[in-house]
């Protein structure tokens, strides 16, 4: 205790003293540590508080207790001497091995006054230890880049400007096996496959198409929800290029006439990506799509989603009700999952127990209890949902209803106390009830555990660089006319090279928030028709999606054209 309080003076006055902070500013930070209850560290809550980096922490430890300062990379670190410590011990302590001269162990640790960690590592590497300091931050992007775990795949130092002159070493097709496999780790089909991963990532891909024909093999890439061809490489090349993706997915090279399906992890400029293969058999060969799921991408806020003042404050208020079953639909990729996620981040704290059944788990989220179905273990929704229920949760979220046993626990979960979440396919958000009866559940049930439905699409938002106001075409402005809404100007994004000059560049989500009160719980408990429930709904107040999306052209953000693509409403 005594060292930690001449830390904190020692970190105050050097810094202080090299004019990164001001005195004020130190005092400001004391007095959040102690609202918070000191279970930060004092650098901790200065940088959390944007007073300062990471980095000048680091730097002002290392003065404090005369130690070196490093801002270490893979290059300064030797890959020889990185396992001479437990995997496990360097990843709990966030403990880099930097260097070893005879018997001294060079190491980078984030907490210089930690004696007993030093050594510790003198225990377990037999060395001398000489320590420097670096961030938390440094050390695990480098841990990360020579210690990645089981089959994943570093891509780094990947040359943007690869041409297909690069591939011109496969001239042929190859249908032995076993060179299809030697072919599939040879450097242009290895570098080729890096570089569809690497760019896909950059330019926001949400998945990757390689697709074959009698003449031609071509690369889509699924940007904003809509494809583009990214690159035509050399028929011959498509074996190979299959080969490589399976044996990177773990997959049977061998197997040719029967989908598979896989998974793939990689570490792309420090950070984990993973890619969900999927190979289907055509009449002139694999056809494969990747999926991307970047986990820094999907842990939005729930400001950052699109909704608007009034459905973000319904949809807060529901997520943070004791019980019931709060759901939100859509169709296949439109943003259902971020926003469950996104829900989940707002009501996570360390008072309740949020667990989630997933298939497969997109992304983690620290402080919450994930686990993953297996459905060829027979690890089932209905059979996780079940054990789920014996862990004391408070809050559960289901990756999808799909099935009448998972709804019919789901709704038994949400009337025996735990709030539920999940997901549905459906048109709209009142089409959720008619999902819910055919499933097998009785109305009366879905009226005593439903609170809220979220419906919801994503529209592409207009490029700012060639955005521009025009006149609505005819055809358009009569539909416009007809939903009885004043949109005093329309933009449109002209077509740039930064977006690819398609007029739009990232999306945003348009909502439906079905919140009934107790006449529409009534309406659903005694089986009344989709119809009468969603007129009775929207004289209540619910909006349709469709009148989100004007909201969002009216403020410029979208087009007229994008919502009646996503919402097909016409009158």
């Amino acid at each position: 205790m005594q060292v930690a309080t001449q830390k904190k003076m020692l970190i105050g006055q050097l810094l202080l003293k090299r004019g990164v902070v001001t005195a004020e500013q130190i005092d400001m930070a004391v007095e959040e540590q102690k609202r918070i209850g000191r279970s930060k560290l004092l650098g901790e809550v200065m940088v959390g508080m944007s007073i300062c980096t990471e980095n000048q922490i680091s730097s002002a430890l290392a003065e404090a207790y005369d130690v070196p300062y490093a801002q270490v990379t893979p290059k300064l670190c030797d890959p020889a001497i990185v396992e001479i410590l437990p995997r496990e011990f360097l990843e709990e302590y966030t403990v880099l091995p930097l260097f070893k001269v005879h018997d001294v162990l060079t190491a980078a640790i984030s907490e210089p006054s930690n004696v007993f960690l030093i050594d510790e590592i003198e225990r377990l590497s037999g060395c001398k230890v000489q320590v420097v300091c670096a961030t938390v931050k440094d050390i695990k992007a480098t841990l990360q880049t020579y210690m990645p775990a089981a089959n994943v795949f570093v891509i780094d130092d990947i040359i943007e400007d690869t041409s297909l002159d690069d591939f011109s070493l496969i001239e042929t097709v190859t249908e032995d096996i076993g060179d299809l496999e030697d072919v599939a780790g040879q450097s242009p089909v290895v570098k080729l496959v890096n570089y569809l991963i690497y760019t896909a990532v950059r330019e926001d891909a949400s998945d990757i198409h390689i697709e074959i024909d009698d003449k031609r093999l071509r690369v889509r890439y699924r940007v904003d929800g809509r494809l583009y061809e990214k690159m035509t490489p050399p028929h011959q090349m498509h074996s190979a290029i299959v080969s490589r993706i399976k044996i990177m997915a773990d997959l049977d090279i061998a197997q040719r006439r029967l989908p598979q399906d896989g998974g793939i992890h990689v570490l792309m400029e420090g950070r984990a990506i993973d890619l969900r293969v999927s190979v289907m058999p055509s009449s002139y060969g694999e056809k494969v799509v990747i999926r991307i799921i970047d986990s820094s991408k999907m842990l939005a806020s729930l400001e950052s989603l699109g909704f608007s003042m009034d459905n973000l404050q319904i949809f807060k208020d529901v997520i943070n009700a004791p019980n019931g079953i709060v759901l939100v639909t859509g169709p296949t990729g439109s943003g259902k999952n971020t926003t469950l996620y996104a829900g989940l981040t707002e009501i996570n704290s360390e008072q309740v127990n949020i667990c989630t059944v997933e298939d497969p788990v997109e992304c983690n989220i620290a402080g919450i209890n994930q686990f993953q179905v297996q459905d060829s273990a027979g690890f089932e929704f209905s059979m996780a949902l079940r054990g789920l229920l014996r862990q004391d949760p408070d809050v559960i979220m289901v990756g999808e209803i799909r099935d009448n046993e998972t709804a019919t626990i789901a709704v038994q979960a949400a009337l025996t106390g735990h709030l539920v979440m999940s997901t549905l396919h459906t048109n709209d958000a009142c089409g959720a009830v008619t999902r819910l009866a055919d499933l097998g559940v009785a109305p009366y049930l879905i009226s005593a555990s439903l609170i809220a439905v979220v419906a919801q699409r994503l529209v592409r938002k207009i490029c700012p660089d060639c955005k521009e106001k025009y006149q609505l075409h005819a055809n358009f402005r009569k539909v416009v006319e007809k939903w009885q809404v004043e949109i005093p100007e329309f933009y449109r994004g002209l077509g740039c090279r930064k977006c690819r000059n398609t007029g739009y560049i990232g999306r945003i989500a348009i909502h439906e928030m079905f919140v009934p009160d107790e006449d529409i719980l009534d309406m659903i408990g005694t089986d009344k028709s989709i119809k009468e429930i969603r007129q009775r709904a929207i004289a209540n107040g619910m909006l349709p999606l469709h009148y989100d999306g004007i909201e969002k052209v009216k403020a410029g953000i979208t087009t007229i054209e994008e919502i009646l693509r996503v919402t097909n409403v016409n009158s």
